[in-house]
C-alpha cells in the first residue's frame, strides 16, 4: 500500500491524487480532522483537489461522522481497513494519504487499540490542571497517542484516559489514578492478531519541505481560508447546536475560531494565535515524522519543490 505523508501545506493531497491518476488508484485519508461533516474550509477538505484532468478521483474516511462527535484512533483503525478490504478486494490500489501521523502509524504497524470509555475517576483527577502538566503526563506514560494534536487540555485528557485505560485492558490493572506506576503501565506495542494485516505491506514517501517556504505557505492559506469564509463555517456548527467546547477540542481552526465568536479573543488576536499554533503544529508533525523513522519505519522523502510530474514519477518507479 502507498502512504503519503507530510505537514500541513506541503502539497501531499495534491501529489496523492497525480498518482492515483496514474494508477487508477483510490485514496484513503489520514487526516484526524476531515472525517468531519461539515468542518470544511478550517480542516483544508476541498474536494475539488480529487478532481484531474476533468477526472474524479474516489476518496475514502472523509466525511463520515456529525461535527462535535468524539472520534478516536480506535475508530479510525477500524473505519481504515474497512476501507482498505473494500478497494483491495475490487483489485484497485489503494494510497493512505495524511499528516496525522498517530491514525497513519496505527494502521501501517497494526497497533492494538481497544475501545476506551470515559473513566469519570480519573477526569476528576486532572479537572484543573494545566495544558504544560497534562501534556507531561502523558508523555510519562508512553504514550501511543499524537501528542501533536494536543492543543486544549481536553484532549490531553482524553489522551491519558486512552492510555491508561489501554494498558489495563491489556495488563489487567485496576487503579485508575495517577499514582500508577510507569513500570507497571508499560506495555509492548502489538499487532492484532486478525486477518487485517495479511498482505498489507505499505511503502511511505514523505513530503520534505523547507521551513521557510512552509511558514510562507502556511501564512498564505491561513488568510485565504479566512478569506473564503472560515469564520461563518464555524458560526454555522455553533447556530446547529455543536457547544463551543466541543469545537475547542478539535483545536487550531475551530479553537481559535470558536473563542474569538464567543468573544474570548478579538479578530486580530485569534488570527495572530492561531497563524503561530499552525506553524507550531507543522512543527510537531515533523517531529512525529521523525519519530516514525526512529520507531523501524522507511519513509522515502521527497523534495516538496519538485515539478509535480518529477515526484509522481519518483514515488511510481519506487513500488
Amino acid at each position: 500500500m502507498l502512504t503519503i505523508i507530510g505537514p500541513t501545506a506541503s502539497g501531499k493531497t495534491n501529489l496523492a491524487v497525480a498518482v492515483a491518476n496514474r494508477l487508477d488508484a483510490e485514496i484513503i485519508s489520514g487526516d484526524s480532522r476531515q472525517i468531519y461533516k461539515g468542518m470544511d474550509i478550517g480542516t483544508g477538505k476541498d474536494l475539488g483537489e480529487y478532481i484531474i484532468a476533468g477526472r474524479k478521483i474516489r476518496h475514502h474516511l472523509i466525511d463520515i461522522v456529525p461535527a462535535g462527535t468524539k472520534y478516536t484512533v480506535y475508530d479510525y483503525q477500524r473505519d481504515f481497513f474497512k476501507a482498505y478490504h473494500d478497494i483491495t478486494s475490487r483489485g484497485v490500489q489503494p494510497i493512505l494519504c495524511g499528516g496525522s501521523g498517530l491514525y497513519v502509524e496505527a494502521v501501517i504497524r497494526g497497533y492494538n487499540l481497544p475501545s476506551v470509555p470515559i473513566n469519570q475517576q480519573l477526569r476528576n483527577s486532572l479537572e484543573g490542571k494545566t495544558l504544560s502538566e497534562l501534556t507531561d503526563i502523558l508523555a510519562s506514560l508512553k504514550p501511543l497517542h499524537n501528542i501533536t494534536d494536543l492543543d486544549t487540555p481536553q484532549r490531553a485528557i482524553r489522551a491519558i484516559e486512552i492510555e491508561v485505560g489501554r494498558n489495563n485492558n491489556q495488563q489487567g490493572i485496576q487503579e485508575t489514578n495517577l499514582d500508577i506506576s510507569r513500570k507497571a503501565l508499560k506495555t509492548e506495542n502489538k499487532t492484532p492478531e486478525n486477518s487485517n494485516l495479511k498482505g498489507f505491506s505499505p511503502i511511505v514517501f514523505g513530503i520534505s519541505i523547507d521551513r521557510e517556504l512552509r511558514r510562507q505557505r502556511i501564512t498564505e492559506r491561513l488568510h485565504k481560508r479566512l478569506e473564503e469564509g472560515m469564520l461563518a463555517e464555524v458560526q454555522i456548527l455553533l447556530n446547529s447546536g455543536i457547544a463551543p467546547e466541543d469545537l475547542i477540542y478539535y483545536g487550531l481552526e475551530y479553537k481559535f475560531l470558536t473563542l474569538h465568536l464567543i468573544g474570548q479573543l478579538s479578530y486580530d488576536q485569534m488570527v495572530h494565535d492561531l497563524e503561530i499554533a499552525i506553524h507550531q503544529f507543522a512543527k510537531r508533525q515533523m517531529t512525529w515524522f521523525r519519530g516514525m523513522e526512529r520507531r523501524g519505519i522507511t519513509i522515502h522523502w521527497i523534495d516538496g519543490t519538485l515539478p509535480m510530474e518529477d515526484k509522481v514519477n519518483q514515488i511510481i518507479v519506487s513500488i
